[in-house]
């Protein structure tokens, strides 16, 4: 692929041209923020600097979503006794107990219990609490869409696939283009309504595609308390980020 740039305002747009046998010139965005175009070699190279340009302010929009939904580095954990951790909006604390069997995770009482056969072996305990705070997160995540989605489902809106991803700076988005809402791990910290806030949130977006008037209205009428649950997300939860 041949690299190239093109200025659009104050920014400089940078993207890869693929050279393909075809009928349009097509510009895709990928995850990572690369910008991709492909076109046949009948087509000018001025031609296609003006198309990039003329798609700058979607794609401005688009690096910018992006960018809000890239994976972050979470503070350093060690693993050891007496660790807090947040789960569906209470705190607990973590036991690390050595055993000669079955290495697992548990809660009970206001603890999380670490089972390990030994207690120095970070990226084994590493390993088991991420397992086990993944498999709470799809389990939580898909129950909580079950449970949203006949809300919306009378309005025509075709029920969405889960994909989950820990970002930065959201708590949800609607990826209408394949009918998927991406959902952040960090909300196993929140409690179940206002997990479920954020899944009614975005459902309603394959419906209303915007924050318009129709959109709220949606969500008042479906859940007349939501202010009061992101009100939890953003006071409470956000600060133990």
């Amino acid at each position: 692929m041949e690299k190239h740039q093109i200025k659009y305002g104050d920014k400089l747009i940078s993207f890869e041209l693929e050279r393909k046998n075809v009928k349009n010139v097509n510009l895709n965005i990928k995850p990572d923020m690369t910008i991709t175009v492909s076109a046949s070699e009948k087509v000018p190279l001025d031609f296609i600097y003006g198309f990039v340009k003329g798609k700058g302010a979607w794609i401005t929009k688009n690096i910018k979503d992006f960018e809000s939904v890239q994976p972050y580095k979470q503070s350093e954990r060690e693993y050891v006794s007496g660790e807090s951790y947040k789960y569906l909006g209470k705190q607990y604390r973590l036991r690390v107990r050595t055993v000669e069997q079955k290495e697992e995770v548990k809660y009970f009482r206001g603890f999380l219990y670490l089972y390990v056969k030994a207690q120095d072996n970070y990226s084994r305990k590493a390993k088991l609490m991420e397992e086990w705070y993944r498999t709470k997160v799809k389990n939580t995540f898909e129950k909580s869409l079950v449970k949203m989605y006949p809300l919306v489902e009378k309005y025509g809106v075709a029920k969405p696939g889960v994909e989950l991803r820990t970002m930065k700076a959201r708590w949800g988005s609607a990826l209408v283009d394949t009918n998927t809402i991406l959902l952040n791990t960090e909300l196993i910290k929140a409690p179940k309504h206002c997990i479920d806030y954020v899944v009614l949130h975005e459902l309603i977006h394959f419906k209303y595609n915007d924050h318009s008037d129709s959109f709220y209205k949606m969500l008042y009428s479906l859940m007349p308390d939501w202010e009061k649950r992101k009100a939890i997300l953003d006071e409470e939860i956000v600060r133990e980020l």
